[in-house]
Formats: C-alpha cells, structure tokens, sequence
C-alpha cells in the first residue's frame, strides 16, 4: 500500500475508524478520504456509489457500523441487521465495481457461536447457535464476511474480513444504554465515586469470561493484515487471554478509584459464557499486541476524565 495512495476509512470518526486513521497517519499515509454521516450517509445505496465513482480511493478500510453492547442488541435488534446490511452491501459493492484495490472488513467475535469450543477458532464459524442476546448484529456480520468472500471468489475482489475480540480505548462510546461492558463499567464506577454511592449493582452473575483488545492495537493489526494478508479466511484479531467481568470490574473499580461495593443482578442476561478468540493464525504471520490490558484501562479512563463533558450523548452509528 502506496504512502500516497488513496484511503477511505469509513466511520473514521468512531472507536475503531478514529485509531486506524491515527496509525495511517503516523506511518506517512497522508492522502485520506474521509466522510462524516453528515456528508456521507452510507445508508443511501446512490450517494454510495457517487462517492465511489467521484472520489476513486484505492483502499477501504470498513469501519463504519451499527454498534452498542448487550442492552442495545437486544432491544434494537431490527435497527442493527439493518443498518448493518445496508452499510456493508453498499460499501463492498461499490469498492468492487469502482475499482478499489484491496478492501478491509471488520467484523466481530460475536459471530461464532454461542457454545463454540474455547479458544473460538476461526472454523467454528456457522457450526451451531448464535448467541440470541445479539444475534441480529452477528447475523448482519456474517453476511458482510461471507459477500466479501463472495466477490473475492467471483470477481476475484481482494477483500480480506477480521473478527476481532471486545475493543476498548479513547474515543469509546460511554453511553449508558448503548455501550459495550468496558466503558460502562469505567463510567459507572467514575459517577459512583463522584456521588459516594456504597455500591455498584452490575447485570448478570460476573462469571462470564471476556477478552479485550486496545483499539490502537486493532488499527496496528489492521495495518499490518492490509500489508501482509490477502486471503480469503477470516482471521481473529484478539490477545489470546481473558477474565471474568467480576474480575474485570474490580480492576476497572481499582484505576477508577472507588471504594464501594460491587454487586451482580443475576436475573438480567449474562450473554455467552466464554468468548475468547485462537489468535495462532493471525501470530504465525507475525502480529501480537502491545498494549497490557491494565495500561490501556488507565489510558482510557484518563480519556474519559478529559472528555466526559462530550461522552453523554448516545452515538447511533459507529463514526457518525
């Protein structure tokens, strides 16, 4: 991938488009193409295609999507394989048919299924259930990988599809309803020590196992795939290790800096049991994070602490 060749990461405003737009721009890439949803609504399948067929950019990074954690999944699950189809369909079409050299689809580990084998291989995809809690969102992903592979085997399209684990850093979403169980948990603490609350009640038992990847080392890996990966396999982004959320949620209380109590409501959903990802494909070619897991918590509570104030409003498109 050329220094000066033309870029379009979409959603770079969100989590995950923000960090890899970070890291292009520290390795020299300077020529981004780069709309917001005000300017491009990539839910409008013409304005898709003009945008394509103006601006030509020669590599795509997907970044753009529907997001939220198990509370939003569950109680939008029409709005998230929507949005997310939509998205994906009219991206991947156009980069094809306007000639873009090689496309980046991000996934997630939601994907596999709900009691796949640990660590999830990558095929375990397709093999049994997928978790109900936010199977619409998985759904939608999996056809967005499965096009790609598509046109990878019709057109011979290079588009290549990674999964990766639960993402994590600056620029997350900390909206109460909508956020992923990282940043809830950091804002949820931080109001609770704010208040002096005695104790924090958080869903579910505790016990269900997470992994978790700094959103920068996601944009590093994306990078590096770009680069180095041109298959049609799907390839799991992740660390290779987790912890329970009563783990996670004590270390989180620890950099917060609360001393109250933590509690669990088990009548409310836990998700899976265990998502933890076999990243052995994506070391043999060479690739392992960097950031430890406590580190990047401290990076992005300190984050939060400066952006708080901005972190209120509930964000419905990833990078809108």
């Amino acid at each position: 991938m050329e220094r000066q060749a033309r870029i379009y990461v979409a959603g770079h405003r969100g989590l995950v488009g923000s960090a890899i737009c970070r890291r292009l721009q520290r390795e020299g890439y300077g020529n981004l193409v780069l709309r917001t949803r005000q300017e491009l609504d990539l839910l409008d399948q013409r304005a898709v295609e003009e945008f394509f067929a103006r601006e030509r950019p020669e590599y795509v990074f997907l970044a753009a999507a529907r997001v939220g954690g198990i509370h939003a999944n569950n109680m939008r699950p029409a709005e998230f394989i929507y949005e997310n189809l939509v998205i994906e369909t009219n991206v991947i079409h156009a980069a094809w048919k306007h000639g873009v050299k090689k496309l980046l689809f991000l996934g997630s580990s939601c994907i596999y299924p709900r009691q796949a084998p640990q660590p999830i291989k990558e095929e375990y995809l397709l093999t049994g259930p997928l978790e109900p809690t936010n199977e619409a969102y998985a759904v939608a992903k999996i056809a967005g990988l499965k096009m790609c592979q598509a046109y990878r085997r019709q057109y011979g399209f290079h588009a290549i599809c990674l999964m990766p684990t639960n993402l994590y850093g600056p620029g997350d979403n900390f909206d109460l309803e909508s956020s992923h169980v990282l940043p809830a948990l950091i804002r949820r603490f931080h109001e609770a020590k704010l208040a002096g609350a005695p104790r924090v009640v958080l869903w579910g038992t505790g016990t269900p196992r997470r992994e978790f990847l700094h959103v920068d080392d996601l944009a590093d890996a994306a990078l590096f795939l770009m680069r180095h990966y041109d298959e049609g396999e799907i390839i799991n982004v992740g660390t290779g290790e987790d912890l329970t959320i009563a783990e996670l949620a004590a270390l989180v209380r620890e950099v917060v800096g609360y001393r109250g109590e933590i509690g669990f409501d088990p009548s409310m959903p836990d998700g899976m049991p265990r998502k933890l990802l076999d990243v052995s494909r994506l070391r043999a070619l060479g690739w392992r994070p960097k950031i430890p897991l406590r580190e990047g918590i401290e990076a992005t509570y300190r984050w939060y602490c400066e952006h708080a104030a901005a972190t209120r409003e509930s964000w419905r498109i990833e990078g809108s």
